[in-house]
């Protein structure tokens, strides 16, 4: 899996920072104060205009005392009333009738997803999940943005705004109303989604009886069998029974079965295993070394775009190098001391500059190392499987490389809990590509279901902010207006990344202006401009009032792509605590940021005055 950004622990992510970037809690409090100065800039010249400049500044600190006390006296019970109301009102919109668009999906998916893909269960979980992110997104937005405008159009706002409801209570309780009913709305989706995959992808196999062939041991005696199943999902397995008829197959379509013999040369095969998975892996750090044998923070370049991997050349001393911390024989609790083993993971990107032996897997080797005393294990050769995860369960029992038998977790683990494994190409003129994340220690795998959920709560954060949204700029603007502004805010949170390259510099061709005299001009982005005086204007233009207009910009936007954990369950892994805790705290910050702007919008407004 991808993993471009480190996760940072929870409460170091909250206060402290990392990555360059400070807390979530101190940046959060200098945007909160950045948008205050500026709400309180506009609203006194916005007074001062109506009353004059004396006038309206007495008008806006006495909204801004009352609108604190006002705050400070919300009334649970009222925002309750307002929740059911907004309940009501959507049932009245036939906000169900999502459900039946996403049912219709699911009706038909099958037509166009297939079981013969190299992972299904990652086709069909992409899928379904993407789908209710979108479904869900689409009737948040419809939700918030007319809900206030029609009350304003129907009067129906003047039976509320008289009776003793305050502002604040109305915004929160709006937001908590759409939320609890996108709640009851994906939490249908999740279940129907998570048993339309286990059904779709469920299939059986039997066991072909004329394919078995004896497998014998060193002495010549019959030790197994080995064959191959039934053609089933549109595939089959090869497998490897012991002397007692049991076994289990070989990976195939992302998952296994296990084969049991039931007597009379009759074998029960399960249903599949491995599909969904919630894996939970360990990260380390990763570092290089060239062909020269020179220490290097990255590999070499092969002209890729995206430079997330680099690589290290075959038959060469280049090494990928991986440091893992907090290392022992109790990451494998589940079995006998003498017996646990250090499981590992390796992603492996393939690079071929020739085709090399037609149907040979490019060859690569694994060895493990003690950082301190460099004592380092024989080499394990593995088969390079190109963008696929190769696992390994390395035993206890090891030998140095003169030969001493060595035990893993005592003598290539130094004493602060740290091992070095290497991983070498061996076929000239071919190249290993690797991330920090291609390489990590397997933890005994989580909950799949746990994790699915967690995936949903993701979505389930998503809209609620874009509710919170909704709600907020409908007190301003008509219903169709307000749907555009959001609209845009959550194409603008998709593209945030992009919007803060551009507002810092780090993305070619310039500015906003600037990218229109090149689009003018046709010229390439990688050429400089010319000294003229309208060039000069334009990037002076774009350096002091629209990059920075846009990086203030940026600092309000969420980050929809980065809350997004749909890879997580795709990919089969399991998605950490930190990341849900993250994201919750973040959808608390814009409820609660967006509440409170709300609520000074629609007291300002001139309703039932």
């Amino acid at each position: 899996m991808v993993v471009e950004q480190q996760l940072l622990p929870y409460f170091q992510w909250l206060i402290t920072g990392g990555n360059g970037q400070i807390g979530a809690l101190p940046s959060f409090a200098l945007v909160f104060l950045g948008v205050a100065m500026a709400a309180l800039v506009v609203g006194y010249a916005i007074s001062a205009s109506r009353y004059g400049l004396l006038r309206g500044g007495d008008v806006t600190y006495k909204t801004v005392s009352e609108g604190l006390r006002e705050l400070v006296q919300t009334s649970p019970r009222r925002v309750w009333a307002i929740a059911r109301l907004a309940i009501k009102e959507s049932l009245r919109r036939r906000v169900a009738v999502a459900l039946g668009v996403f049912f219709l999906v699911l009706l038909f998916a099958n037509w166009f997803l297939s079981t013969s893909h190299q992972d299904p269960a990652r086709l069909y979980l992409s899928f379904v999940l993407t789908a209710s992110t979108y479904l869900v997104l689409i009737v948040a937005l419809l939700l918030s943005a007319f809900s206030l405008p029609g009350d304003f159009k129907s009067k129906t706002i003047y039976t509320v705004v008289t009776k003793p409801v305050r502002a604040g209570e109305i915004i929160l309780g709006r937001i908590i109303g759409f939320s609890i009913v996108i709640t009851v709305l994906l939490a249908i989706m999740g279940v129907s989604s998570y048993i339309f995959v286990v059904r779709s992808l469920d299939h059986s196999h039997g066991v072909e009886a004329e394919s078995f062939q004896i497998v014998a041991d060193q002495d010549g005696a019959a030790a197994g069998k080995k064959g191959t199943t039934t053609r089933d999902a549109d595939h089959r397995h090869e497998f490897t029974l012991d002397a007692d008829g049991n076994g289990e197959t070989l990976v195939e379509n992302g998952h296994t079965h296990t084969i049991e013999s039931i007597g009379d040369g009759k074998y029960r095969v399960s249903p599949p295993l491995g599909f969904i998975r919630a894996r939970v892996p360990q990260y380390g750090k990763l570092r290089f070394i060239d062909r020269g044998g020179a220490a290097k923070d990255t590999g070499i370049s092969v002209g890729n775009e995206w430079a997330y991997r680099s690589f290290i050349d075959g038959n060469t001393p280049a090494t990928a190098i991986w440091t893992f911390d907090n290392v022992s024989d109790a990451l494998d609790p589940g079995v006998p001391e003498a017996e646990r083993s250090l499981r590992l993971a390796l992603i492996v990107r393939v690079f071929r500059t020739h085709k090399g032996i037609i149907g040979q897997e490019l060859q690569g080797t694994i060895q493990l190392r003690n950082p301190v005393s460099q004592l380092t294990s024989e080499p394990i050769s593995f088969d390079a499987q190109d963008q696929q995860v190769d696992e390994f369960n390395i035993p206890r029992k090891q030998y140095s490389q003169s030969r001493q038998e060595i035990d893993l977790f005592k003598d290539l683990v130094s004493k602060e809990g740290q091992i070095e494994v290497l991983v070498k190409c061996l076929d000239r003129g071919q190249y290993f590509g690797f991330a920090q994340a291609d390489m990590y220690i397997r933890h005994p795998d989580g909950s799949p279901i746990a994790s699915f959920a967690k995936v949903c709560i993701s979505i389930w954060v998503q809209a609620v902010i874009v509710v919170a949204v909704g709600v907020t700029i409908s007190t301003l603007v008509s219903g169709p207006v307000a749907m555009l502004f959001v609209v845009g805010f959550i194409i603008l949170g998709f593209w945030r990344q992009d919007f803060v390259d551009i507002a810092t510099g780090k993305s070619y061709g310039g500015g906003p202006a600037e990218s229109v005299v090149r689009i003018a001009t046709q010229a390439n982005v990688m050429v400089q401009l010319e000294d003229t005086l309208l060039n000069n204007l334009v990037t002076g233009f774009d350096r002091f009032f629209a990059k920075p207009i846009m990086w203030a910009v940026a600092q309000c936007l969420p980050d929809f792509s980065a809350f997004s954990t749909v890879n997580y369950a795709a990919e089969g892994y399991n998605v950490p605590w930190d990341r849900v805790f993250q994201d919750m705290t973040i959808c608390l910050g814009y409820v609660v940021g967006l509440s409170i702007l709300g609520y000074f919008l629609l007291r300002t407004r001139e309703v039932a005055k």
